[in-house]
């Protein structure tokens, strides 16, 4: 039982290492403040979406910033949903995601076969990228 647990440890603790690890040929010693911040969002204010080409999904969330989020084909139902939950995966207790992070999508009253499946926030879009969307992708 306690090699689990100090297992358990050790995997945390290697984790929590690598995510300060740098990333994406950041140079050695370059600052945090070099590299691209983070835009996030919190779930609970998203008021629109759509889905986009095949395995793109798009939220608006309150002052009208806009993600893209990667769902890589595996959202069933997507285009027929009037409704969605984002929650954060692993949920960690939050409700903010920011880009790079896993989600959870669920579609509440779904007929496919799974009515959860997971996302990748990509990016924020600008104001320009947004009115560059079609109006069936546009949220």
């Amino acid at each position: 039982m306690t090699r689990l647990v100090s297992s358990a440890a050790v995997a945390a603790i290697t984790a929590l290492a690598a995510s300060c690890a740098p990333v994406d040929g950041a140079a050695p010693g370059a600052t945090a403040s070099a590299r691209p911040e983070r835009q996030c969002f919190n779930t609970e204010q998203v008021r629109n979406f759509r889905q986009g080409e095949t395995g793109r999904l798009y939220v608006r969330a309150l002052q009208d910033q806009v993600f893209e989020l990667n769902t890589s084909g595996g959202c069933m139902d997507l285009d027929i949903a009037h409704r969605l939950t984002i929650t954060a995966d692993p949920p960690l207790g939050g409700s903010r995601i920011c880009t790079g992070d896993w989600a959870r999508i669920t579609l509440p009253g779904s007929a496919a076969p799974s009515a959860m499946c997971r996302a990748r926030v990509d990016r924020a879009l600008t104001a320009e990228e947004v009115a560059a969307l079609p109006d069936a992708h546009r949220p």
